[in-house]
This record gives C-alpha cells, sequence and structure tokens, in this order.
C-alpha cells in the first residue's frame, strides 16, 4: 500500500461526498490539472488560495561537475523549474502535523 495520494484517490474521496458520478468527477479533475498544466507551461503562476501557489522559475545554465570524472565540467542547460509555495492554511495544518 501506498502513502502517496493519486489521482484515482482523489476521484473516491470526492465520490464519496458527492452526488456526482466517478466519470464526472474524473474529467473535472483532469480538466482542472490540464488548466493548471497549461498555465504553467505558458509561464503563467497558479494561484491556489488557502493552498498555495506554483511559480515558474527559469533556471539560469551554469557549469556542474560528474563526480566520476571530476576533471571534465559539465553544462547544465538553462531550464525552467516549477517552485510550490504553501498557502497559509497548508502551512499551519503541517505545523501541526506529527513529524515523529
Amino acid at each position: 500500500m501506498s502513502n502517496n495520494l493519486t489521482k484515482r484517490d482523489i476521484v473516491s474521496d470526492i465520490y464519496d461526498k458527492t452526488n456526482f458520478s466517478q466519470k464526472e468527477i474524473r474529467e473535472t479533475v483532469q480538466l482542472t490539472l490540464d488548466a493548471i498544466q497549461s498555465a504553467l507551461i505558458k509561464g503563467q503562476n497558479v494561484e491556489l488560495r488557502n493552498f498555495g501557489v506554483f511559480e515558474v522559475q527559469v533556471r539560469k545554465a551554469r557549469v556542474g561537475r560528474n563526480p566520476n570524472q571530476p576533471e571534465k565540467d559539465v553544462i547544465i542547460p538553462k531550464r525552467a523549474v516549477i517552485k510550490f509555495k504553501s498557502g497559509k492554511q497548508l502551512r499551519s495544518g503541517l505545523s501541526q502535523m506529527n513529524v515523529d
């Protein structure tokens, strides 16, 4: 059994709490994820109030080292990455989480 939350788990949870069909929920969840993905690919940040913000950041190209061949430099190209900044409610919930 996995500790990860999957799309199927999200659909099942919503299904248990609503009167919508699993097909409608699955389509709605997928459309939501598609909208988020599309915005991020366009370079837009995605703000989900009380949850958090997905921010697109561009990392500069840099020179790295291959630990197996430290004498050779490796060029790491410029690339876009996604940074997530949690919202107030999420941070509050995480601060109450038992991490032991």
